[in-house]
């Protein structure tokens, strides 16, 4: 910013200059003038700009620039200052969603939810700055363009989701205490369904329940149930066989007493006394109650009723504990299953998202738009860099690039050159030094084949001499 002002006021004509002690005044072709101390103290307009100007390098810092580069094209610094406050924004936006995330996963606000927090802020603000740096050549390959826009769409769609989870919060919570609430209502009503109070017949019913529906008990008046069942039966039978036998007994002793009214006078002694068919009658009721045992019976079911009375008296007591024992054993189960239901999970809360907006279009469609519109915050700063089109900066930068990898092919060639030199001048050396050792290997073998010959020769001569004395002698 700093160096845009002085080039505008250069590019504009400076006029003339004051030197007023403090400072010194410059005029410029416009009209306007400018201070700029020469002190030590600086003026406040100038420790804002330098204070703006490192600002804006840290942004653009964000975005991967070259500033040395993008110097030469100082116009063109607020565009990608604000692209560094883009990335920065996603950045920030991001963090916030992992602290939601982090808070919903530890189950409240903590501050172990920072660490997360940062790392993933730190995460997305590199891959945003990867994503944004300029890269040369870049608008002739559509491939990476494509790659980084589909890295940007699903960044956005993970940071996207806990942040429209916050946002619906309210209708999320009130649903799964609902559906809680329904569980455990049910729970309740196939708990006590499928554990009946005896004398239910409980086949039926467990054949329609669930293994984590049935109770266990210590005791049951289930034994107590079938033994009064059975004495109840018997105790009708035997009711039955009494009333009859009494009902055939009253119907021989009504008989009797008909009968034995009755006087006959006997002739030789003039007295009364009772007919022979009244003896019979009563012979025969008294053998009624001997072979039917009426009295027995009678006796045997006042004895069952008096059972039945007590099996019931008990059972009574029995079921009151039963009652009590389910009772504690439901609030056991029931609490078993609110003890699971503590903090609401990042799962079930899409899931219940998805259940709500399912069931309602206005809410389906203001979901989307939410979730669409946190996408698109994230994928702007790629949106903003390669929709922007082609900068100055860019053209310079590839031309940089291209330059570079020129000048390096070179460079590389030329080392070849170099090397394939240096290995020629080593060579010819090499072939030198074994022309030189050749050479000289043969001067010596001709010196010594004319030493050798020499002696040959002298030694023939001394022969002959001594041969011509010998002969001569």
């Amino acid at each position: 910013m700093a160096d845009s002002l002085t080039n505008h006021a250069t590019a504009s004509g400076a006029v003339g200059s004051q030197d007023t002690g403090d400072g010194v005044a410059s005029h410029t072709a416009n009209g306007r003038t400018t201070f700029r101390n020469t002190g030590d103290g600086a003026p406040a307009e100038t420790t804002r700009r330098r204070f703006d100007s490192d600002a804006a390098r840290r942004l653009r810092a964000l975005t991967g620039v070259d500033e040395e580069l993008l110097a030469r094209v100082k116009y063109e610094r607020s565009k990608y200052t604000a692209l560094g406050g883009v990335v920065l924004g996603t950045s920030v936006i991001a963090a916030f969603s992992m602290w939601n995330f982090a808070a919903e996963a530890l189950g409240g606000v903590s501050v172990a939810a920072l660490v997360p927090t940062v790392i993933w802020m730190l995460f997305v603000l590199n891959l945003d700055r990867w994503l944004v740096t300029p890269q040369p050549n870049m608008r002739r390959r559509v491939g990476p363009l494509l790659t980084r826009l589909l890295i940007a769409l699903l960044l956005g769609a993970v940071i996207a989701e806990p942040l429209v989870l916050r946002i619906f919060q309210t209708a999320i919570e009130e649903r799964v205490a609902d559906e809680r609430t329904d569980v455990i209502d049910r729970m309740r009503t196939n708990l006590v369904r499928c554990n009946p109070v005896p004398p239910t017949t409980q086949t039926v019913a467990l054949k329609d329940c669930d293994r984590r529906y049935v109770l266990s008990f210590r005791a049951t008046p289930a034994e107590r149930v079938e033994e009064l069942t059975a004495l109840r039966s018997d105790a009708a039978a035997l009711q039955k066989r009494v009333d009859r036998d009494t009902t055939r007994l009253e119907a021989i002793d009504s008989e009797v007493r008909d009968e034995c009214r009755r006087l006959i006078r006997i002739a030789a002694t003039g007295l009364y006394q009772r007919t022979s068919e009244c003896l019979r009658l009563r012979e025969k009721a008294q053998d009624y109650r001997t072979t039917h045992r009426t009295s027995e019976n009678e006796t045997r079911l006042v004895g069952m009723n008096t059972r039945i009375s007590k099996i019931e008296a008990g059972l009574t007591s029995s079921r009151g504990s039963f009652l009590k024992a389910r009772a504690d054993g439901i609030e056991r189960r029931l609490d078993e299953e609110r003890a699971k239901q503590k903090e609401i999970g990042v799962l079930e809360r899409i899931r219940t998202l998805d259940e709500l907006a399912s069931g309602n279009p206005v809410l389906f469609v203001g979901i989307w738009l939410v979730r669409l519109l946190f996408v698109l915050l994230d994928v702007l700063p790629v949106l903003v860099k390669y929709l922007t089109g082609e900068t100055a900066y860019d053209r310079m930068l590839t031309s940089e690039s291209n330059s570079a990898v020129k000048i390096h092919g070179e460079e590389v060639r030329l080392a070849e050159r170099r090397a394939i030199a240096d290995l020629e001048i080593a060579q010819d050396a090499i072939e030198q030094t074994v022309r030189r050792h050749r050479a000289e290997s043969e001067a010596a073998f001709r010196e010594h084949a004319a030493a050798m010959n020499i002696r040959v020769r002298q030694a023939v001569n001394s022969l002959e001499d001594e041969i011509r004395r010998s002969s001569t002698v």
